[in-house]
């Protein structure tokens, strides 16, 4: 990689990062683990996603819903690309089993973040669950949207070692800021990601502003629109599923 991709690469990764928590891991309850890979692939051509936060949880647990009005993680994590508040939140429930996050975002194949950032569209880790943790749940914001994620809630594990499944998810608006479709008012790495550079004062922001709040509830993201302001269909265009996360049980 040329040194000054390097110094872009660690520039973005840099903004992904602060956007980003720190791992927690709740302690393990009593009782035989249960290894799974997993492996989350991004499926768009213009949405990088933040990494994604997984958890292994009992049924109880329940990150989002469609319909309802979006949590705090949630709208920290959709508008802000802000997983510290849903970890915290995973970490301190005692359904959940291991809390697990990605170190990078997962960037479409052919845009500059991985042709000349080198960075990949997929991640493929191991999380392991303890008795009566029988689920998965996945989220992940697009990153250049105001308030778009994708994800998955209490996704059932495979029971037997050697099975695997395979399931998608499409994306989903949270309801909490409108959708400007404006650089000033998207997160920072948008830009470096996807190669579409605004001028200084529109490099973006990674906290909420109480001037674009919508007030509504989780739904079906309805897609770039274009012509609204900065992002293109072309450029950031997606359609669904924007994610595949492929589980298998290997322990």
């Amino acid at each position: 990689m040329k040194g000054i991709d390097m110094v872009r690469r660690l520039s973005v990764l840099a903004g992904v990062v602060a956007l980003a928590s720190f791992l927690m891991v709740p302690a393990a309850s009593a009782g035989k683990a249960r290894t799974y890979e997993v492996t989350i692939t991004n499926l768009t051509t213009g949405q990088p996603l933040t990494p994604p936060v997984v958890a292994a949880h009992k049924k109880p647990v329940e990150i989002f819903e469609v319909g309802n009005a979006a949590s705090y993680a949630v709208q920290q994590l959709a508008e802000n690309g802000n997983g510290g508040p849903l970890v915290a939140e995973l970490g301190a429930n005692k359904h959940v089993s291991a809390i697990w996050e990605a170190t990078e975002p997962l960037v479409p194949a052919g845009t500059p973040g991985a042709e000349d950032l080198g960075f990949k569209d997929y991640v493929t880790f191991e999380i392991t669950s303890y008795k009566g943790a029988k689920y998965l749940s996945v989220a992940s914001m697009l990153i250049c949207t105001n308030d778009g994620f994708t994800g998955v809630d209490g996704v059932r594990l495979p029971k037997k070692v050697g099975q695997s499944k395979t399931i998608w998810s499409d994306a989903y608006d949270a309801g909490t800021e409108n959708n400007t479709e404006d650089f000033a008012d998207m997160v920072p790495p948008c830009q470096g990601l996807i190669g579409v550079v605004a001028m200084p004062a529109e490099t973006g922001t990674g906290t909420t502003n109480g001037a674009l709040a919508e007030g509504g509830v989780i739904h079906h993201h309805n897609g770039i629109v274009g012509g609204i302001d900065d992002l293109t269909v072309s450029d950031h265009g997606f359609t669904n599923p924007v994610i595949e996360i492929t589980i298998e049980r290997i322990s």
